[in-house]
């Protein structure tokens, strides 16, 4: 009888891969660098003593979190140097089930852009405890703190992530209909519709990556982005193509020229209004906007 707890390895790694790559994937805001660290921690969990792993999940839920802490620390000072504003990578979903806005929320390129804010452990203890539900005793074994500083760091980054986030989840359904209504105000050239639609103090970021022509800076206010949408729109609106589709987890815009995907366009919402577009024109963050990523089951 074989008592190694790892018996069957592949299979064991597997069954947790989902788990481990939403958890990657929410540090490091892309695919390739969560995938980078899955192989690490499947590397990592090969050549384990059996002895050392009691519990296979919590074995490599720790492993996966401080791989991610350490290149989320390399990344910080490559993005440095990163050209513009820095966004996350999209990654293309089915709708969550039920359309939960729970579940739709904690994947959402807002709040991976509002994660952008903490520092690595921060993040970490945020995601482990409000997104994958784990106790504070767990979260100081992974992170290798006491449970009262790990308790610190969720209220600090809780503190510092709170005052941008919405109260309430808000249904996929409502931000479906908001794109939905957008795209047909800029393709009709409507000023008054559009900003009918927007937050008085919206914002837009694009990322381009130096790789493509975009803005360097946060636009903000609801005229200033009103006008720039409305002008890109009059500019490219008669080669390009919008359609509605699932970015992580939530309705978002994917445009087209011809056949290949340009960028998208993702947005938060308070429920009422548009507060904030995020388009990603970088191509090599769009590789897994089409194609989506096969994790198995929801990340």
């Amino acid at each position: 009888m074989n008592d190694d707890p790892r018996s069957g390895d592949v299979g064991e790694f597997e069954r947790h891969r989902a788990r481990l790559f939403g958890i990657a994937y929410r540090m490091l805001g892309t695919v390739e660098d969560a995938e980078d660290v899955l192989q690490e921690a499947y590397l990592r969990w090969h050549q384990a003593d059996p002895a050392a792993v009691r519990t296979p999940e919590a074995w490599l839920v720790a492993v996966t979190t401080r791989l991610s802490i350490d290149r989320l620390r390399r990344a910080a000072a490559e993005r440095e140097h990163y050209v513009g504003d820095w966004l996350p990578e999209p990654i293309a979903t089915d709708p969550p089930p039920d359309r939960q806005a729970e579940m739709a929320s904690d994947l959402s390129m807002a709040f991976l852009v509002l994660l952008e804010r903490l520092a690595p452990e921060e993040r970490a203890a945020l995601l482990l405890h409000d997104v994958f539900d784990t106790g504070y005793a767990e979260i100081a074994r992974v992170l290798e703190k006491s449970e009262p500083a790990c308790r610190q760091l969720v209220h600090r980054a809780r503190a510092r992530v709170r005052g941008d986030r919405a109260r309430f989840p808000v249904p996929v359904e409502t931000k479906e209909r908001l794109v939905e209504q957008f795209l047909a105000a800029i393709g009709a050239d409507d000023k008054d519709g559009v900003l009918a639609l927007l937050a008085e103090d919206a914002t837009w970021t694009s990322d381009g990556g130096g790789k493509v022509r975009a803005s360097r800076r946060v636009v903000r206010g609801a005229d200033r982005v009103a006008r720039l949408v409305l002008g890109l729109e009059r500019k490219w609106g008669r080669i390009v193509r919008h359609e509605v589709v699932w970015l992580n987890a939530e309705p978002a815009i994917a445009t087209y020229v011809g056949d290949r995907l340009a960028f998208t366009t993702s947005v938060d919402t308070d429920g009422e209004r548009l507060v904030a577009f995020y388009r990603v024109l970088n191509p090599e963050k769009l590789r897994h906007a089409e194609s989506g990523h096969d994790t198995g089951e929801w990340p």
